[in-house]
Formats: C-alpha cells, structure tokens, sequence
C-alpha cells in the first residue's frame, strides 16, 4: 500500500462472521470482502491468517489482518504474538492490528509496533481508553483504533465511544472509529467528529445477530399488539 491516505475518510468493513457459525469459512469471508468493495468500501478487516489469504487472492484494497487468541496467562487476544504479525505479513495484510491495551501481555506493544514497521507495514493500536492511545503513539503505531473501549471488563455499552474518539482525534494523529457502530448515521456522526476512517462490522456481517435484532423486533411487536383477552390470529 502506497499510504495511509488511501483510507482517509473511508468505509472499512469487518468481515469477521460468528465464529463457529454457517458463514465461518475463507471463501466466504472473501465473497464478504468482495461485496463490501462493491458496496463502497475502500477496505477490511479481516481476523485470521487463512481468511487473509484468500480476501488478498479476491481483491486489491487494503487489508487490516488480525489473529485472535485465547491465552491462559493474557486477556490480550488480537495479535498478541510476534509470530502472529510475521503470518499476517506474509498472508498480506497491509495494516496489522493489534491490542495496545494495558493489561498483562506476553509481547510489549512497542516490540510488536516494530516487528509490523519493519515488515514494511502499517501498526494499528487497538485501545480501549485515551493514556493507551496516547502511548501507542509513543510506541509507534500509525494508527490507533477505539476498537476496545468498553471491551477490558464488565458488560459492555450499546453506543460507540464518541468521547473517546474525540479526545484521541485531538491529538493531531490518525484515529479509526470501531465498536458498536451500527447505523449509517452513527458512522456520519464518527466521521464528522474527525475520524480518520470508520470500521463497521456486525451490523453488515453478522448475519446471525443481524437477524437475532429483527426477529425480536417483531416479535415484540406482535406481543404488544395482542391486547388482554384478544383473539389468536
């Protein structure tokens, strides 16, 4: 990738499907890919080495790639190893994400910001709070994402973190937007707050809990609309 300009002001889709589920397959992942460009995105992010793979044979926009996994001594999950960064590399992402949070972790972000620097690629800091992205920064990422406000403990919020998006903005660096975005005007609201790009994922792939939301909906709806003693249609 020749820039990061490439993604200024741009729509990137998580082709992420629940794990496990009906649409957990590479080629799927890439028919995802390949329909988001369609759509008007102007890139991905993509979870797993093979899932990179074939999104990078299906199309020629940039890729954010990332491994998650699940460690006995670490909450870290995304890209928490050097040998996850040289995979990706070699699959081909352009833009290597990883979580830049503070917790117990078994590689120091920095040294991971440099494994993905000396790859001759682009280091995105996933954070959950303003002094990690400040310090991801420090560290040496390009670019750091909200990806993980509301993730490190507890229930999580149903909106994105605008607040904190707006203080990591002012720091005069690339920020993405990323978490809970699930409505156009939602994405509108991240962009006109400066975000340098927007990442939307469940609400475009998820097929299974985009279904879940309208199922309820309706069944709600049909349950108020039955009054007290009223007939069974």
């Amino acid at each position: 990738m020749d820039g990061l300009d490439t993604l200024s002001g741009a729509l990137i889709v998580s082709c992420q499907p629940v794990p496990g589920g009906p649409l957990d397959r590479s080629d799927i992942v890439a028919a995802f890919a390949q329909a988001a460009v369609a759509g008007g995105a102007r890139g991905v992010r993509i979870e797993g080495v093979a899932n990179v793979r074939a999104v990078r044979k299906a199309i020629s926009q940039p890729i954010v790639g990332l491994v998650k996994r699940d460690l006995t001594d670490s909450d870290v999950r995304i890209t928490p190893l050097r040998e996850d960064v040289e995979a990706l590399v070699e699959a081909g992402a352009d833009i290597v994400a990883f979580d830049a949070t503070s917790r117990a972790r078994p590689v120091a972000a920095r040294r991971l910001c440099e494994a993905i620097r000396q790859a001759g690629r682009w280091a995105m800091a996933d954070v959950s709070n303003f002094e990690e992205g400040r310090q991801a920064f420090a560290d040496g990422a390009d670019i750091v994402g909200t990806t993980m406000s509301g993730y490190t403990g507890g229930d999580p919020p149903d909106l994105p973190d605008f607040a904190l998006l707006t203080r990591l903005v002012a720091l005069g660096r690339p920020v993405i937007a990323e978490g809970r975005i699930a409505s156009p005007s939602q994405a509108a609201e991240a962009a006109a707050l400066g975000a340098f790009a927007v990442v939307v994922g469940t609400a475009i792939t998820r097929m299974e809990i985009v279904t879940a939301g309208f199922a309820l909906a309706v069944a709600r709806a049909k349950g108020a609309s039955r009054a007290p003693g009223s007939a069974t249609p």
